[in-house]
């Protein structure tokens, strides 16, 4: 695949975006709702700003600037997100406001990172210390709720608190490691209940049943860009820790990339019918693997296997339909519970009945921060 292909297609995604409907966000589409403040539009403008960064090209930053600005208003607070519905995804879009804030300045934008902090200073947790993923999921961690919240939280406390809670960042992801980690696969579960109560729950482990690729791409991503915003002066070796744990996590996942280059949405149980090639999770195994190269993190003979995933899923799932390319191969949703949806069990089966959609931004997110990783490359 030419990367010009690959930036025509985020051009047509851009201009069939408003700055109330975007294009990639299907879960919105699908319910007839406009954008609000969510991860998914988080992912995809914060994937907008990097490619501005690597390519310099204005259109990006335009559209990102004009997106977020749209929903902060001049006291920081955010049209659709709410401190005390405590969801640790909707921090994810978070993440934009410090590189629009060094870029432009914009005062709002530093108060509206001040206001997501509050819900990180106050998000209940679980008796080992960790968030909850939502206030609605009491008792409980995602793993894909690492990377909604602590690298926004490790940017903050570099940035702005004199690092006075890194502690509290690295004892959330060794209780990760602690608890949701498989020793046999080095993979991890989708899911922990602290208390061992909820239905999708193994009663003795808390876990969940399966290892869910965007999940487990997630976590890698939640590692990855911790690390990447953490000055380890004064905890070297909570740093060299957490660089081991990205490590071995990424050693782990290549024993599941399958020959085109891509992952199962249950990675563990391969081609057992219908288990598919996910474009999501593999996109963002893609970005992990070229950007931890890049940083130094991995060896040089790891780019191979990012490249084999970035290619892989162009080729398998970027499509052209009357004369306008689609990615496709998405999964538009995965979850636990809550505890009134019995139909989120974690099982095989549930997690072969969620559609499978086109250019949604869990999928074209990462699969651009995938490519500006190849911008840099080239450059």
């Amino acid at each position: 695949m030419q990367m010009p292909i690959f930036e025509k297609y985020i051009d047509e995604l851009l201009e069939k975006s408003t700055l109330d409907v975007p294009a990639w966000n299907i879960e919105k589409a699908k319910a007839g709702l406009k954008g609000g403040w969510n991860y998914i539009d988080g992912c995809m403008i914060l994937a907008l700003l990097e490619i501005y960064s690597a390519t310099g090209e204005k259109k990006y930053y335009d559209f990102a600037d004009a997106f977020i600005n749209h929903r902060v208003h001049e006291d920081g607070t955010i049209d659709g997100y709410e401190v005390e519905e405590y969801n640790i995804d909707n921090v994810n879009a978070g993440k934009t406001l410090f590189s629009l804030y060094e870029l432009n300045g914009k005062e709002k934008y530093r108060k509206a990172i001040d206001l997501i902090y509050s819900q990180v200073q106050t998000q209940p947790r679980t008796e080992e210390g960790n968030f909850w993923h939502k206030k609605i999921y009491p008792h409980q961690v995602c793993l894909d709720g690492m990377y909604m919240g602590q690298p926004f939280y490790m940017e903050y406390e570099t940035k702005f608190n004199n690092k006075k809670n890194y502690a509290d960042i690295f004892c959330q992801f060794a209780n990760v490691v602690k608890y949701l980690r498989d020793e046999e696969t080095g993979l991890y579960y989708h899911g922990y209940d602290a208390s061992k109560s909820v239905f999708w729950c193994d009663k003795e482990t808390g876990l969940s049943q399966n290892f869910w690729l965007r999940a487990l791409g997630w976590y890698s991503m939640a590692l990855l860009d911790t690390l990447y915003k953490c000055e380890p002066t004064g905890y070297e070796a909570e740093y060299e820790n957490l660089k081991k744990v990205y490590v071995d996590m990424m050693d782990s996942m290549l024993k599941f990339q399958h020959e085109s280059g891509l992952w199962y949405q249950l990675p563990a149980l391969g081609d057992k019918e219908p288990n598919y090639l996910e474009t999501s999770g593999s996109s963002i195994m893609a970005y992990c693997l070229l950007k931890g190269v890049r940083l130094g993190f991995l060896p040089e003979s790891y780019r191979e296997y990012g490249l084999k995933a970035f290619h892989g899923v162009c080729d398998k799932y970027l499509t052209e339909k009357d004369g306008k390319l689609s990615l496709g191969g998405i999964c538009l949703v995965a979850g636990l519970g809550p505890a009134d949806n019995l139909r989120r069990d974690g099982s095989f089966e549930y997690y072969m009945s969620e559609p499978i959609v086109e250019d949604d931004a869990k999928g074209v997110g990462p699969l651009l921060l995938a490519y500006t990783e190849l911008r840099r490359l080239a450059d």
